[in-house]
């Protein structure tokens, strides 16, 4: 016999156009909306499912040939239209496909959720390794009740409020004539689908089937990880009833800056300022590596160091992740501080520019379209207006100019 109980709940026949099917559920979804009728949810529901699948063709097509049953057995099309993907939508026990899983039904995960902690780690944590201890709250099946949450062992019932799916569906309005479909977990079960008798409840886990129990984890950071990097521990996260396989702890890792050194991949990058003197003329200074040694950095006289120069020294980056004996490099970037004004006497400066290169020649060319001007230090904090910005008047500024003459203009006869 024909399985007409989609037909039936949109009140078309077998045979009905896809115009007809579609005026009839326009009819039916105005009038059991929950908007307009609360009470009617279900219904709703179901007359959306029926829809589904009748304005489908290919859907339509396989359940006029298997029905709702065929369809719960395994029976599919060419297409890969699979059971489970019309009755992933379906939910509760009740209603006319009760025994099939009913309108919004899910499939019980086989693995609970991860739980993810952040790690803070130094610089010098990953570049040394480190173990630390880290202690988790995390849920166990209660092991009074064995996961059930009944003192008698008898099950519980079917909570009402979601009707025993676990999840609630709301609607709301988002235009005219638009609505969402909202889907939140039941507070009521928490997400069960099941609710307790308060006389039956287990008093260990009051009726939630899982108590808390605090473990310590051994955290090892080995030498070379690096930041966000994320460290698993199998099977150590919340179980959950009614889930075979618990989930995972995530650690993840998250280093803090230093206040030398900055990491890039394997290599370590930093600044160091040096004297005129010794950006000429060589230097020698200690290095406070990340493994408490010093490194004796050198530079030979002669050999120039210019502002912004980058010198590497090879070796001395990061360990790499599982193999901690090569490593990156150490890239240094020099800045060069330069004396103060007058720091020598005159006569002193024609001796040192005596032993620096010959400056360019230069020769003043004559003419009246030559004129001198003095260079004087410029303050951006000072205000703007005219020249006053810079220190000791303006190049051109003339000692014989009348300051309230400068903004007399002309009179045109």
């Amino acid at each position: 016999m024909a399985d007409n109980q989609l037909y039936d709940i949109l009140g078309v026949n077998r045979n009905a156009s896809e115009t007809e099917i579609k005026k009839n559920y326009r009819k039916l979804a105005k009038e059991f909306h929950p908007d307009k009728n609360p009470e009617a949810g279900d219904k709703f529901k179901e007359i959306s499912y029926a829809y589904e699948i009748l304005s489908d063709t290919k859907k339509r097509q396989l359940y006029d040939r298997v029905g709702i049953k065929g369809l719960q057995e395994g029976h599919h099309d060419d297409g890969g239209f699979a059971p489970h993907d019309l009755f992933s939508q379906l939910y509760g026990n009740s209603g006319p496909f009760a025994g099939f899983g009913g309108f919004g039904g899910r499939r019980r995960p086989q693995r609970g959720e991860d739980t993810v902690h952040p790690l803070k780690v130094s610089l010098n944590d990953l570049y040394n390794g480190k173990t630390c201890k880290l202690q988790l709250s995390k849920n166990v099946i209660c092991v009074t009740c064995n996961g059930t949450g009944s003192k008698s062992g008898q099950p519980a019932g079917k909570c009402t409020s979601c009707n025993g799916c676990g999840m609630k569906l709301t609607y709301r309005a988002i235009g005219p004539g638009m609505v969402q479909q909202v889907q939140s977990p039941c507070s009521d079960c928490r997400a069960s689908g099941v609710v307790f008798k308060d006389k039956d409840k287990c008093g260990k886990c009051k009726g939630k089937k899982v108590t808390i129990q605090t473990k310590v984890l051994d955290v090892h950071v080995d030498k070379g990880m690096k930041n966000n990097q994320k460290i698993l521990f199998r099977g150590e996260g919340d179980q959950q009833p009614d889930v075979p396989e618990p989930g995972d702890v995530v650690i993840v890792l998250q280093q803090t800056p230093h206040e030398i050194f900055e990491r890039r991949e394997n290599d370590l990058h930093m600044k160091h300022t040096i004297p005129l003197t010794e950006a000429l003329c060589g230097f020698s200074f200690l290095l406070d590596h990340l493994d408490a040694r010093q490194l004796h950095i050198r530079q030979s006289g002669g050999d120039v160091i210019v502002p912004n120069v980058t010198k590497v020294v090879k070796g001395e980056g990061m360990p790499m992740y599982k193999n901690p004996f090569e490593k990156g490099n150490l890239f240094i970037t020099f800045s060069v501080a330069f004396p103060k004004n007058y720091f020598v006497p005159e006569p002193t400066l024609k001796v040192l520019e005596g032993l620096l290169p010959p400056k360019p020649a230069f020769v003043m060319p004559e003419g009246e379209h030559v004129e001198e001007v003095d260079l004087v230090d410029y303050d951006p904090n000072e205000r703007t207006s005219g020249n006053s910005n810079f220190k000791g008047g303006a190049a051109y500024e003339s000692d014989d100019e009348d300051p309230q003459e400068t903004n007399l203009q002309c009179v045109h006869q």
